[in-house]
């Protein structure tokens, strides 16, 4: 046999896909058989969710898993994967900031401040005790505890009727929880990221304040004097719309970046930066496609690096993380939002659709084991405790609320 000259890894790839190639017959190009791998193969598991009622985000992790080096090993270029998922985060946030609307939220957050903020203390601590309890280190305790406190925007909005979330105040109120709790993430991160920056200086934290609102002005001097005159210029150009927001979001992921800030943090940034505009709605439809194509990329990308045998260890405290998720946020939730006068019922409602971890808990994990801020461990403990939390929440949601994939015709609602 020929040496190839490739190393290890390149070598694993080239193996297990050339498997592949001899069953199809014809010479594959890495990058387009990788990505007719995710999307194949998310369709095939985006049906079989269905068909289980679960969370299509479940269906991107578990892909992942099986097609990644800890199983099958189909999909084993790791430097894609690195990319495929930091893009994700990147445009994922900035959608994210598109539909936070700096004035809505004000309104709504007199309402639900202290219910996030008891709740968020009460999870916080929670999963903290959990993670002591297993021998993790306190920061990473601190860490595990941070992430309980969020909510899943996606499974929250995505499970809720198109008439509930626009004209109920069950919408609102659920909206309105997990705005601040976005807003609590994104702090968690900027933390993260000075902790993880390697300056051992009493300034850091105080240098990445400054640099906030100094980031903020800017993007909000270039939108409202020059992207948004454009933009209304030739709204009529849809190509021209779909490209300035895309060159919009990842110019101000740069901008951060150069600030010594981080690329996701530029990019939550230039989504707020558009979000209180009249266009920010139309910029928003226009990239629904991009959203829901790096939404399976990146899920995909997640369950793809992976590794079981390093998971192992941590199942059971997954599994205790996910119990104490599902029955612990229901309950707290419901009496809090019943001393405001709601009925016990919406009230209800609201807990059971709140019950889970959130993505942005996946997120934390990732930007926190590249920063080494947690390690390898405690990472997988967080991706699959809010693994396990989707699939009871997302199960437990279309038994017993409205949905749009509801089992009971009279709870299936659009």
């Amino acid at each position: 046999m020929q040496k190839t000259g490739k190393n290890p890894d390149s070598a694993v790839w080239y193996v297990n896909s050339l498997q592949l190639k001899i069953v199809v017959g014809v010479e594959q190009d890495p990058f387009v058989f990788t990505i007719f791998l995710i999307f194949t193969g998310a369709a095939v598991m985006a049906t079989l969710a269905l068909y289980a009622r679960q969370s299509l985000l479940v269906a991107y992790v578990v892909l992942g898993i099986l097609l990644g080096p800890s199983v099958l090993g189909w999909v084993g270029h790791a430097g894609l994967v690195e990319d495929i998922s930091h893009i994700g985060i990147i445009f994922l946030l900035f959608l994210l900031g598109l539909n936070l609307n700096p004035a809505e939220l004000l309104h709504m957050m007199r309402k639900t401040s202290w219910i996030t903020l008891v709740s968020s203390l009460l999870f916080g601590l929670g999963g903290m005790l959990v993670a002591l309890v297993f021998s993790f280190g306190f920061e990473e305790a601190l860490l595990i505890g941070a992430v309980m406190t969020f909510s899943s925007t996606i499974i929250g909005l995505k499970l809720l009727p198109t008439s509930v979330l626009h004209h109920q105040r069950t919408g609102e109120f659920i909206i309105s929880i997990l705005l601040l709790q976005d807003l609590l993430a994104i702090g968690l991160l900027i933390y993260i990221q000075g902790r993880g920056s390697g300056i051992e200086s009493v300034w850091t934290p105080l240098l990445l304040i400054l640099k906030l609102p100094l980031l903020g002005l800017i993007a909000w001097l270039i939108t409202r004097y020059l992207l948004i005159r454009l933009i209304r210029r030739f709204d009529k150009i849809q190509e021209y719309i779909f490209l300035t927001a895309i060159g919009w979001c990842l110019g101000l992921a740069e901008l951060a970046l150069a600030m010594g800030l981080s690329a996701e943090i530029g990019a939550f940034i230039a989504g707020v930066a558009l979000a209180s505009s009249p266009i920010a709605l139309f910029v928003s439809e226009s990239l629904k496609p991009l959203r829901d194509f790096f939404l399976v990329l990146f899920f995909f990308a997640l369950g793809a690096k992976m590794d079981l045998s390093v998971a192992m260890p941590v199942l059971l405290p997954a599994l205790i993380l996910a119990a104490l998720s599902l029955s612990l946020k229901p309950p707290v939730f419901r009496w809090l939002i019943e001393r405001l006068g709601e009925s016990k019922k919406r009230a209800s409602e609201i807990g059971i659709r709140l019950g889970q971890l959130s993505e942005f808990s996946l997120l934390v994990s990732v930007v926190a084991l590249e920063a080494s801020v947690i390690g390898h461990k405690a990472a997988y403990l967080i991706q699959f405790a809010t693994l396990f939390s989707f699939i009871g929440s997302s199960y437990w949601i279309v038994q017993k609320l409205p949905t749009p994939i509801a089992l009971k015709d009279e709870l299936r609602l659009d």
